[in-house]
């Protein structure tokens, strides 16, 4: 197996053979000219090629065109990390970990598996019950995530990929967490909730992060499936957050429910790959995305809100089709931060615990092909990047621990396991 230090190398020259000729792509799903159900049709530029499962590996590509263009894929100036980084354990491709009360973490595995780990003991096991999952590409078991009331109901939602008619799409269920003596468990009473609609062919940009609001609202961020156009479709909840109460029901208050059913459970529409969610101190919702070619995005959730994918993006299509910048269109909501070079975002915390009190209501961000870690401070509705750590490594989830230290997961997907890390203050 080839160090993923200098396969991204490989990736380089790949991509550069790939400029030259990418007809042996195999696409996901095929493109349409975008449309828009609540805007009006604007001027069309050149229609990009069809986004593919190989030409959108959630960074990988992006990575490999930095490389190739000379510029780093990882800042060098932050070697020299402010704070402590354990190696605790090792899963197969992990994608999400969430604590519960007893400072035991469950982690999800894609191919299908919820883990339970005993960080006091260093002993792993297993919850069984876990729906049926499709494991392929970007696809399997996501994220996972405590109800606000689980010391009384013991409930926990898993996202996953699920096969269904037309193809692939994401699910949420809620099930009840039993676990038993052996260090393992089993879910139980397990529900369904809610779906992407509708299944498309291909594994890619599922999305399906989770978040719970102090009024205990569901949120769930829902990507376009590669598919460009449904991101603008009010009769999909493709390319969408989500915002339901914790059974999947709709909210009356959500800004869309004289649309229809679909339309009803939107709170934010034009996204393109949302891989993180967190609320900050005042209970705002800020939401990152992966860009196309370039243009990662930060962005504030406001209720009814367009953020204009695939009509406007701050980064280009795959195959260098242009897209018009957030600023030729006023009428779309801006995102707060643009990345380019890329840093592949995944997972994110808004942080609140005493163990780094200069920290504190900072947002954490794992980077992918930018192997690293990206604080980004906040003043109110605005925020910058701050630091940006250089980790050498895939970092797929980042969550806050029951003392306040920093967990990391690496993403596992391209050598199939994947690092748990604990980051603590560095002791003099």
């Amino acid at each position: 197996m080839i160090p993923f230090r200098h396969s991204i190398l490989f990736l380089a020259m790949l991509g550069l053979l790939a400029a030259c000729d990418n007809s042996s792509d195999s696409p996901d799903q095929a493109q349409d000219t975008p449309a828009v159900a609540t805007e009006p049709e604007p001027a069309q530029t050149a229609s990009p090629a069809p986004e593919t499962a190989e030409a959108d590996i959630e960074g990988e590509e992006q990575a490999a065109e930095q490389a190739a263009a000379g510029q780093p894929t990882a800042d060098p100036g932050t070697a020299d990390l402010p704070f402590s980084v354990s190696e605790v354990a090792r899963f197969d491709a992990p994608w999400a970990m969430t604590f519960l009360p007893d400072g035991r973490a469950l982690i999800t595995e894609m191919a299908g598996t919820l883990r339970l780990y005993d960080v006091a003991n260093d002993s792993t096991g297993t919850i069984s019950g876990v729906p049926e999952v499709v494991h392929a590409g970007q696809g399997g078991l996501g994220d996972v995530l405590l109800h606000p009331q689980f010391g009384d109901n013991q409930y926990i939602y898993l996202s996953y990929a699920e096969e269904g008619d037309g193809g692939t799409g994401a699910a949420v269920a809620r099930a009840r967490l039993v676990l038993d003596d052996q260090g393992g468990g089993a879910l139980e009473d397990v529900q369904v909730i809610w779906r992407q609609t509708p299944k498309l062919e291909g594994n890619g940009h599922f999305g399906h992060r989770l978040a719970f609001d102090r009024d205990g609202m569901l949120w769930i961020s829902s990507s376009e499936r590669q598919a460009f156009d449904p991101s603008q479709d009010m009769n999909s909840n493709l390319g969408k957050i989500v915002r339901l109460k914790d059974d999947g029901s709709v909210p009356d208050d959500n800004p869309f429910t004289d649309q229809g059913e679909v339309a009803a459970q939107i709170w934010t529409l034009g996204h393109r790959n949302i891989l993180g969610m967190a609320f900050d101190a005042e209970g705002r919702l800020w939401a990152h995305e992966m860009g196309p070619k370039d243009g990662d995005e930060l962005n504030l959730i406001v209720k009814g809100e367009n953020y204009g994918y695939p009509l406007v993006s701050n980064g280009n299509h795959y195959d260098d089709t242009p897209i018009p910048d957030h600023d030729t269109r006023p009428e779309f909501k801006a995102p707060v931060i643009t990345w380019t070079p890329v840093i592949s975002p995944a997972g994110f915390i808004i942080y609140d615990g005493d163990l780094f009190p200069d920290w504190k209501g900072s947002g954490f961000i794992g980077g992918m092909s930018s192997l690293s870690l990206v604080r980004v401070s906040f003043d109110g509705e605005t925020a910058e990047e701050a630091d940006r750590f250089d980790m050498q490594r895939r970092i797929r989830e980042v969550e806050q621990g029951p003392d306040g230290a920093i967990w990391l997961l690496e993403d596992g997907t391209r050598g199939g396991d994947g690092a748990l890390l604990k980051l603590t203050p560095t002791t003099e």
